[in-house]
């Protein structure tokens, strides 16, 4: 009989150790994380001008990365071509947790989006007005006085009462009080308007006085037509370029596309300049699982300061390349530099 209740107990002992090793190795997370190809994204359904959907005889489409947590199974995928594994500190950055990482991608999101759509009426010659809502909260500092009070997302709409037409002014104010001195600051969250008082602190990095927080300006753009976008759960700010495309072909040309599928990344200034961004190859393997026939991919410009820091850095157009050239894609990787760079060419191939 004991020898009995020995084999059951080891027998359970077992299975529990069983249930811990896959626990620890296959569902536990890790402070690690494995960025691969994501997907690509058609921009028809999520672009709307006044309104309503536009159909065109081809298909745009954003490209993204996929960010999972790792668990210690999971992080062998980093093995892969294509895949990467990357530490907590240097997905986040300056983000102190995944939450306001995942803040500040939305935000740059929104930006983006904007800056899209300024970018596009600009091209088209299209009139636009942009309406100032604040200072929009991207970080604070803990040794702020406002840690904890305003928390990143908040937009501040006035200081001690007074509002303000841009970051610079708002900053200005500032610099002009005292270390230690008393401010009240209105803010706004999910909707609802509050106000906090703190003092001001003295900034290590200028030696001013000054609130601890990151800034940028929160504003809106209104146009006629009007032009909504709908991005759902996508962060950062890679996809204003192919917004702008989308949004400049729907009001000018909606033949442009000529049938084909165009994916492409980038950012996108009010002048229509594109800019570079993180994980062109992984974007370029989602679009060509996506049957993309073209690929945009900024060509910025490498300077000989940058090849001194890193004699390995490529321009996006040059990662791009290599790395159709790697999964033999018969996609045509095309490199931009401005917005009319991609009309002009899809004018010339259309």
């Amino acid at each position: 009989m004991e020898k009995i209740k020995r084999q059951s107990t080891n027998r359970m002992g077992k299975i529990l150790l069983a249930l811990f090793l896959l626990i620890l190795f296959f569902r536990l997370p890790i402070p690690y994380y494995i960025e691969s190809p994501g997907s690509a994204v058609a921009l028809e359904p999520l672009v709307k001008i006044d309104g309503q959907e536009k159909e065109m005889p081809g298909t745009y489409m954003l490209t993204t990365v996929r960010i999972m947590q790792a668990t210690p199974v999971l992080s062998l995928t980093a093995l892969l071509p294509f895949h990467d594994g990357l530490s907590r500190s240097s997905l986040l950055g300056t983000a102190e947790n995944y939450e306001e990482y995942d803040t500040l991608q939305q935000f740059y999101m929104e930006n983006s989006k904007n800056t899209a759509i300024e970018a596009a009426f600009n091209a088209a010659g299209l009139p636009i007005t942009r309406e100032y809502h604040g200072i929009y909260v991207m970080r604070v500092l803990e040794e702020s006085d406002f840690y904890g009070k305003i928390h990143p997302g908040d937009t501040i709409s006035a200081i001690d009462g007074m509002t303000f037409e841009s970051s610079q002014e708002f900053m200005d104010y500032i610099k002009a009080q005292e270390v230690d001195q008393t401010v009240t600051i209105t803010y706004e969250r999910d909707g609802h308007t509050d106000t906090v008082s703190g003092d001001l602190i003295q900034l290590s990095e200028t030696g001013n006085p000054g609130i601890g927080i990151s800034l940028v300006d929160h504003s809106t753009i209104e146009t006629e037509p009007s032009v909504e976008i709908d991005s759902g759960l996508i962060g950062g700010p890679s996809a204003g370029f192919m917004f702008a495309l989308q949004i400049y072909t729907l009001l000018e040309n909606p033949d442009l596309t000529g049938g084909m599928e165009i994916a492409g990344t980038g950012t996108i200034t009010p002048d229509g300049t594109i800019g570079r961004i993180g994980g062109i190859a992984k974007k370029v393997v989602a679009a060509d699982g996506e049957g993309a026939d073209i690929f945009f991919a900024p060509d910025d410009d490498i300077t000989s300061e940058m090849k001194q820091i890193n004699p390995d850095l490529k321009s996006n157009y040059e990662e791009a390349v290599d790395a159709a050239e790697a999964i033999g894609t018969e996609m045509k990787v095309v490199p931009v530099k401005h917005l009319k760079d991609a009309v002009e060419y899809l004018e010339e191939h259309s």
